[in-house]
């Protein structure tokens, strides 16, 4: 075994390949750039390495010389299933915890796998593979292969580039998109066709080989719930396959990497219909550890990550296949920087509370802490919750309560979604496929109960009250005559503002919700926690502030909610102007599709603005005149940032 590992790659697959060679008593470096300095996978290592970025081949093989490691671990993303990486780690003697450049190569390209796997007897998808189709050529094949299609980049995936065209008169503007975006995210815009397969389902199979010829199956995984081609939930055992179509699926995937001479962790994907789980086609081979690992994990008992390093260190799998069973259920639901109701786009910020569950049967890995700022340069992955049952009914139950348990603050999330999607009848009953969340599933933002906007008002008066200072200053609406009300202005992030009226103390109030009925109602602070008494039911919230903005949270919902002002005070302020475009996400604006002083209509694009590897195009909101430009392409934008300003018609 190795004494010093050097781990290429950051955040929760960082920390989680820390964790194993903590216990098996190697030591992890860490490498980070400038932005990562105190990252939490910089914390935990036992040294850490700065390099100007986690792409640098050279520098990351000079840091694994500096430190005196053995080998690298490349984690996922980034340089894991980089043939280039491979190379050069064995020319500078250090060994690649994966499998050897060729095979890379051979996986990496999904027009040349498609050809490998298939002629070891690997069932396709039917489609055109060939490299190097132009635009004419690729739309060519489309209509030959029959729409629906699927355009997908040849260099790589995670759903990036990816492009589902239904009609002819889309397949020219999807074809420029994908390669787009292939090109940002890959360096190669060389893209390919397949046919889309109805009622899709995403099933694939964990691989395991050494260098003694020796090539398992560990199961597979159930991928389906997906966005957007990213996966969101995964499971282990699928609740479509039967025994004998497992055996058949996972044969096939130990013949596919018998066919490049695989050795390593590898996932070979695959897509089943919904309709007739018997029939099955390769997409492709990930050639590394994946996301969704823990799953298998968990109903297998094997750390996968001790695996790869053993089978990297010349050692041969511990097991047969005849040796692998299956124990229970798994899932796995991966929480994202991102917000569900603005489309899921991304999001940013620092991490102001943290708190993970715990409990039998819950494991969660994670990249962040308290005090973390979490960056639109990287990918939106925060942490991943997985929980194991004795049958699925129990792992699904069981996540839902690990999920009720996270805490997380100042970043917004999509936790409460997932909690949302696990209760969806569908996903109880086993019923899954590909397009089940877009379809089924609204990104509209749930109603603001109204006991929140209460309780933030409550907490401003409570500070007010317990702070040093003229009494005569609280707000608590205290006159000769009696009590009287005192009016605030509670403001959810990205909702309308909530009129909040409050007579009496924090200990001891009334409160009327946008005119509604007076609710008796009480907040008192309980250790790190606030307990609201609101119409006789009390709830304890989480909280934290940043600045002008409180956070609340519960049950895995988190809401922010700007600083309470008072309604005399709100008046324009609170009324924002039909003209001006603001930034969903924070990232880069790509490009200026408008220029001041040109006459728009509703609709119509004015900027793209790009963040980790997604493309937002901004649309004008109103028809009318551009008044205000202030960004430029290349330009850096925050959440919200006013990007242009249209004056409406009617007002010209």
């Amino acid at each position: 075994m190795f004494s010093t590992v050097l781990i290429a790659n950051r955040g929760e697959i960082a920390v989680r390949v820390i964790r194993t060679l903590r216990r098996l008593g190697v030591r992890a470096v860490a490498v980070h750039t400038d932005p990562d300095a105190g990252a939490r996978h910089v914390r935990e290592a036992d040294e850490a390495v700065r390099i100007p970025g986690y792409l640098d081949i050279a520098s990351v093989i000079e840091a694994a010389r500096r430190c005196g490691a053995q080998a690298v671990h490349p984690g996922y993303g980034f340089l894991a299933e980089s043939a280039a990486f491979a190379a050069a780690c064995a020319e500078a003697g250090l060994v690649f915890i994966g499998p050897p450049p060729e095979a890379i190569e051979a996986m990496g390209d999904k027009i040349r796998a498609k050809r490998t796997v298939a002629a070891a007897g690997v069932p396709v998808v039917p489609g055109r593979h060939e490299a190097g189709l132009s635009d004419a050529q690729l739309a060519e094949a489309a209509l030959e292969v029959g729409l629906p299609v699927l355009l997908k980049p040849s260099a790589g995936g995670g759903g990036k580039g990816m492009r589902l065209v239904r009609e002819p008169a889309h397949l020219h503007e999807a074809i420029a998109a994908a390669r787009r975006e292939a090109r940002g995210a890959f360096g190669d815009d060389a893209l390919l066709v397949e046919r889309f397969i109805d009622n899709p389902r995403h099933i694939e199979i964990q691989v395991f080989a050494d260098a003694f010829g020796n090539v398992v199956h560990l199961g597979e995984r159930e991928c389906s719930l997906q966005r957007r081609h990213q996966k969101i939930v995964e499971e282990a055992p699928s609740p479509l396959l039967d025994e004998a179509t497992r055996e058949q699926m996972g044969a096939a995937a130990v013949a596919a990497a018998r066919a490049v001479g695989y050795v390593g962790a590898g996932t070979v994907e695959y897509i089943v219909s919904a309709d007739r789980p018997k029939e099955y086609y390769f997409l492709e081979m990930n050639t590394r550890l994946q996301v969704e690992h823990p799953v298998t994990e968990l109903v297998t008992g094997w750390d996968l990550v001790e695996l790869q390093l053993r089978v990297a260190a010349g050692e041969a799998l511990p097991f047969t296949q005849d040796q692998v069973r299956l124990n229970g259920h798994a899932v796995e639901a991966r929480i994202y920087a991102e917000d569900p109701a603005r489309g899921f786009l991304p999001t940013g910020g620092r991490v102001l509370a943290w708190r993970e569950p715990d409990g039998p049967g819950v494991r969660v890995d994670s990249g962040i802490a308290a005090g973390d700022e979490v960056s639109s340069a990287y990918d939106p992955m925060l942490a991943k919750v997985i929980a194991w049952g004795e049958d699925r009914t129990a792992a699904l139950r069981r996540l839902d309560g690990a999920l009720a348990g996270c805490t997380l603050l100042g970043v917004t999330s999509n936790i409460s979604f997932l909690r949302t999607l696990l209760a969806h009848p569908d996903v109880a009953a086993g019923r899954l496929d590909t397009g089940l969340v877009e379809r089924e599933l609204s990104a509209a933002a749930p109603q603001l109960p109204a006991e929140v906007p209460a309780a933030a008002a409550l907490e401003r008066m409570l500070a007010l009250e317990t702070a040093d200072g003229d009494p005569w200053a609280i707000p608590d609406g205290w006159r000769l005559s009696g009590a009287a009300w005192t009016p605030w202005v509670i403001t959810p992030a990205g909702g309308a503002p909530v009129e909040v009226r409050v007579r009496g103390r924090a200990h001891d109030a009334e409160v009327s919700i946008d005119g509604a009925d007076p609710v008796p109602a009480a907040l008192a602070r309980d250790g790190d926690a606030l307990r609201l008494t609101f119409g006789g039911r009390t709830t304890r919230y989480a909280f934290a502030r940043d600045g002008r903005v409180l956070w609340l949270g519960r049950d895995g919902h988190a809401w922010a909610l700007a600083e309470h002002v008072r309604t005399e005070q709100a008046g324009a302020a609170a009324a924002a102007s039909d003209g001006v475009v603001r930034s969903p996400m924070p990232g880069t604006v790509l490009a200026v599709k408008a220029a001041e002083g040109e006459r728009v209509t509703a609709g119509q694009p004015l900027l793209v603005v790009e963040a980790m590897k997604m493309e937002h195009t901004v649309t004008a909101p109103v028809d009318g005149v551009v008044a205000r430009l202030p960004v430029r392409a290349g330009a850096r934008v925050a959440l919200d940032e006013v990007l242009a300003e249209i004056t409406p018609q009617e007002e010209q």
